[in-house]
């Protein structure tokens, strides 16, 4: 992967809301979750590692306009960062996306909690990158 033209400022303004959007769906998702609705829980799992993702796709100017490029910037995300775990995390934010469409009877409140614990792994790994590197405060 190419490394991108990072020479015109980003918008940061757009980059923190998603940012603090992405950890404001991860504490719903889990106010959910106490209250077995696992549907929401689910969907906002699934919004938060989303809205992250959004943020890295800003600074980096990838696309990110549908739920299908979700895994294209996480692909690039896992290059650009030497993260093979992204990869992982991938599969189990689309699996929180699609619990949205199944019964609830065919939902486990257990496997939601453990995917929703994955997606703030997967928030603190995409973190950094909402930052470009030649933007990053040094010691």
């Amino acid at each position: 992967m190419t490394q991108p033209d990072l020479s015109d400022r980003y918008d940061p303004v757009a980059v923190e809301d998603y940012r603090q959007q992405a950890r404001d769906f991860l504490e719903k998702a889990k106010r959910y979750l106490a209250e077995d609705d696992l549907h929401q829980a689910s969907e906002k799992g699934w919004g938060a590692a989303a809205w992250m993702a959004k943020a890295v796709a800003v600074v980096y100017r990838w696309e990110y306009t549908e739920h299908a490029e979700f895994g294209v910037v996480l692909n690039n995300a896992s290059d650009l960062s030497g993260n093979n775990r992204l990869l992982e995390l991938r599969g189990i934010a689309y699996g929180l996306h699609k619990n949205y469409y199944f019964r609830k009877r065919f939902l486990s409140p257990r496997s939601i909690a453990h995917d929703i614990d994955r997606m703030a792994e997967l928030l603190d790994i995409l973190e950094p990158l909402t930052t470009p590197a030649n933007e990053q405060a040094t010691d």
